[in-house]
């Protein structure tokens, strides 16, 4: 039985297709790319119409990433997906408080989940990071809380928070902000679709193909 083994060829592979079945998609190469790494991770065609790119998002996350911004994540399954040996390359770290004893406490304390208080542990760390919320549609209204406030001020936002309470809601609050952003319409997302957008923004940043 002939496969294909080799990753390269298998991305190269995978681009083809893609971009047969979907074309240019209208987009310029940047976001072009961020759409396509996201379908290659999900194996699905519907993100082409589904993932907003902010028209300011691949200038300010790939300038930021190369002056040593950190990526800070909402859960761990963001942050371990993420190309770490990309960030580092600028000096900048992947960050997540979602296990912090202190964010576990004042989480039961109040109620709220985790997430949204992992976003306010880490708000002194945000001007001019990369935030990437994948999974919790609550750490991403946080988040919009924070910039609201002038507690936070990132250079880029990735915000594919997944499911049917809040996920669509915030993910359109995102939109209105004015921070360049990578977002995903409707109910559909997750830590998947995020580490595929921070991805794309890294290998542009070093102009490196996987």
């Amino acid at each position: 039985m002939g496969f294909l083994s080799d990753p390269r060829a298998i991305e190269a592979r995978s681009r083809e297709i893609i971009a047969a079945r979907v074309g240019d998609l209208g987009l310029e190469p940047g976001a072009r790319a961020i759409v396509t790494r996201i379908i290659h991770a999900t194996g699905d065609l519907s993100y082409a119409s589904l993932v907003a790119v902010h028209p300011g998002v691949v200038a300010a996350a790939t300038a930021a990433l190369r002056q040593g911004a950190d990526i800070i994540t909402d859960v761990e399954m963001v942050r371990n997906g993420v190309s770490s040996h990309l960030v580092s390359r600028g000096g900048g770290r992947v960050l997540c408080a979602i296990r912090e004893a202190e964010v576990i406490k004042t989480a039961t304390a109040r109620g709220e989940t985790r997430a949204m208080v992992a976003m306010e542990y880490l708000a002194p760390r945000m001007d001019g990071a990369i935030v990437a919320i994948g999974n919790a549609p609550t750490a991403l209204f946080r988040l919009l809380e924070l910039v609201a406030g002038g507690r936070a001020a990132p250079a880029a936002i990735v915000g594919t928070p997944v499911g049917f309470v809040g996920a669509a809601e915030a993910k359109a609050a995102l939109e209105t902000t004015g921070i360049p952003y990578v977002t995903v319409r409707g109910p559909k997302g997750g830590s998947t679709v995020a580490v595929a957008a921070v991805n794309a923004l890294l290998h542009l940043a070093w102009d490196e193909e996987e």
